[in-house]
């Protein structure tokens, strides 16, 4: 694909069921950002079961409040997997580092909103994701042209909500796809 019609900044990108790789089967992935320079976006429905949020915190040094709530950990992507990325409302703005994605979220991946959230004051809704998924230039519109995504606008139940096991068919539904009646392989007339 040439060029840039659209940015998907904001979208979600919803696996097809036959994904050819295995780390992004069934995935569902908020897009962060999306240019002719390529693409970055933060899986939302595969969390990390292995990292506690309050674990993270402990060894980054960082002393929570008991009051303050529990966010989920997720595997955001492949690339960096190593790195925090707090997907958020709008409502919070650390001023060092928020990326605004859209008028209703933001993305921030400084220690301050893991501080912030810790003590209580953070975004309303959050969720953290180590590592993300990135795409070169025109590798993501390959995809897309390929059928290996579909695109359909964010709900905030979907990024946010805690059923992670619901959220491809809840993606799929929004947009009046039947996962039951998608197929898994393509053809031709």
């Amino acid at each position: 694909m040439e060029g840039l019609d659209v940015s998907l900044a904001g979208k979600l990108l919803v696996a097809m069921p036959d994904m050819g790789d295995a780390r992004f089967e069934r995935s569902v992935i908020y897009m962060c950002a999306h240019s002719d320079d390529g693409a970055m976006g933060l899986i939302v429905n595969k969390p990390a079961p292995e990292v506690r949020f309050g674990d993270l915190l402990k060894q980054l040094g960082i002393e929570a409040d008991p009051e303050a709530r529990d966010i989920r950990v997720h595997f955001g992507g492949p690339v960096e997997h190593g790195r925090g990325f707090v997907l958020h409302s709008a409502d919070y703005n650390s001023g060092n580092g928020t990326l605004e994605v859209d008028g209703t979220t933001s993305m921030t991946a400084t220690m301050d909103v893991l501080e912030d959230i810790a003590a209580g004051r953070g975004p309303e809704s959050s969720m953290l994701a180590l590592g993300y998924a990135g795409w070169g230039p025109g590798q993501l519109e390959d995809e897309i042209a390929l059928n290996g995504w579909l695109v359909c606008d964010a709900r905030d139940d979907i990024v946010y909500g805690r059923a992670n096991e619901f959220k491809w068919n809840a993606a799929l539904k929004h947009m009046g796809i039947d996962p039951l009646l998608l197929s898994s392989t393509s053809g031709s007339a």
